[in-house]
C-alpha cells in the first residue's frame, strides 16, 4: 500500500480481483461472490418492492369494488369513542339503512362528529350487505403501497446481502484455517522458536 498525504496507507480498490502472485483463489471467489450477492441484492429489492405495491393496489381496487356507499340515517346522537393516533376523535352512532331486499337494518357506523340523531350519513357495505368501514383513498393506497413495498424492499435486499456476507466470512474462516495449517507444516523449518 502506498502513503496517502496524511501518512496513512491508501486503501486499494478491488485487490481481490487485481492479480497477484499471493492471491488465492478463495480471494476471487469472494470477489465474484460479493458482486453478485449486491447484484441479486438490488433486483431482489426491486422486485420485491414492486411486487408489494403492485399486490397492494389489487387489494384495495378489490376492496373498493366490493364495497359501496348508502345513505343512512341516524338513530342516536354521534358519541365519543376513542381518541386515534392523528390526535382526531372518532365518532360512532347507531344508523338505519335500506338493504338491496328493501328491508330495513340497523348497525353501529363511524359519523362526522356534529352528526345528530334525523340526520343523514353515507355508510359503506360489502357484498353482503354488512357495515364495513370506509375504504382508503386512491392516496391512502399510494401511501400504504409505497411504506409497504420500502419495508419489503429492505428485507429482500438485506437477506440476500446477509447470505453473501456468511457464506464470505465462511471463505474467510476456512482461508484462515488453511493459512495455520500451512503454517504448521512451514513453520518449523524456518528454524528454532523463541520463546
Amino acid at each position: 500500500m502506498t502513503p496517502n498525504r496524511r501518512g496513512k496507507p491508501a486503501k486499494v480498490r478491488r485487490w481481490r480481483l487485481r492479480p497477484n502472485p499471493l492471491r488465492r483463489r478463495s480471494y476471487l471467489v469472494e470477489a465474484w461472490l460479493l458482486i453478485a450477492a449486491w447484484t441479486l441484492a438490488l433486483v431482489a429489492a426491486v422486485g420485491a418492492g414492486t411486487w408489494t405495491a403492485l399486490a397492494v393496489e389489487r387489494h384495495v381496487d378489490a376492496l373498493r369494488a366490493e364495497r359501496h356507499p348508502v345513505s343512512a340515517v341516524l338513530i342516536e346522537d354521534a358519541e365519543r369513542t376513542v381518541g386515534t393516533s392523528d390526535g382526531s376523535d372518532s365518532y360512532r352512532a347507531t344508523v338505519r339503512w335500506t338493504a338491496a331486499d328493501g328491508r330495513s337494518r340497523t348497525g353501529l357506523a363511524h359519523v362526522d362528529s356534529h352528526s345528530k340523531a334525523g340526520s343523514t350519513a353515507h355508510v359503506w357495505l360489502d357484498a353482503q350487505g354488512r357495515l364495513v368501514p370506509t375504504p382508503m383513498t386512491a392516496e391512502q393506497a399510494r401511501l400504504e403501497g409505497v411504506v409497504l413495498a420500502a419495508w419489503t424492499a429492505v428485507g429482500a435486499g438485506g437477506t440476500v446481502l446477509l447470505m453473501g456476507w456468511s457464506v464470505s466470512g465462511w471463505l474467510e474462516r476456512r482461508r484462515l484455517e488453511q493459512w495455520e495449517a500451512e503454517w504448521a507444516r512451514v513453520g518449523p523449518r524456518w528454524g528454532h522458536k523463541t520463546g
